[in-house]
């Protein structure tokens, strides 16, 4: 009987232990929730006429555009201010991913800025937001137009106003 006691006793100790543990790390949860909501990643395009500001969850929270930008085609502004926003997001979730990673660690066996960087590079066919210096790939600066319906009585479920 004794023995079977101390073998209780002991597992009972080490799961107060593992309890412990997962007090000390989940501790740090409002700390990293309010390193979270305050953080926030600029980036500003190459030719420098737009600046983006991101925070917590990629939230636009701040665009800047310089006198320059008025004297841009606004197809080509549209372009610059969708890729600097898209590089402020980016660096936004790469810093949010790194605040994660710090508190919890290896805790649960989850790289989160690993996971990050991957879902960056498949979606934007890159990891990381290149800095402001290094030039972007200039991207048509109207889509291409949409052949005309042939049938005017077309109730289709694509959308009922054509691009012009």
């Amino acid at each position: 009987m004794s023995a079977q006691m101390d073998e209780l006793i002991a597992q009972f100790q080490n799961f107060q232990r593992k309890v412990r543990q997962a007090e000390a790390r989940f501790a740090g949860v409002g700390d990293m929730q309010e390193r979270i909501a305050r953080l926030e990643t600029t980036a500003t395009s190459p030719d420098g006429t737009v600046t983006v500001t991101a925070g917590a969850g990629g939230t636009v929270t701040g665009l800047r555009l310089t006198a320059g930008a008025t004297r841009v085609e606004a197809g080509q502004l549209a372009t610059t201010i969708m890729d600097t926003i898209r590089r402020a997001v980016a660096g936004a979730a790469q810093q949010q991913a790194g605040i994660v990673d710090e508190t919890f660690g290896d805790a649960f066996g989850v790289d989160v800025s690993a996971q990050v960087r991957e879902a960056q590079t498949e979606a934007f066919g890159t990891a990381a937001a290149p800095p402001a210096s290094e030039p972007q790939p200039r991207q048509p600066s109207r889509p291409a137009r949409r052949p005309a319906a042939e049938d005017d009585d077309d109730f289709g479920q694509g959308p009922i106003l054509r691009r012009s």
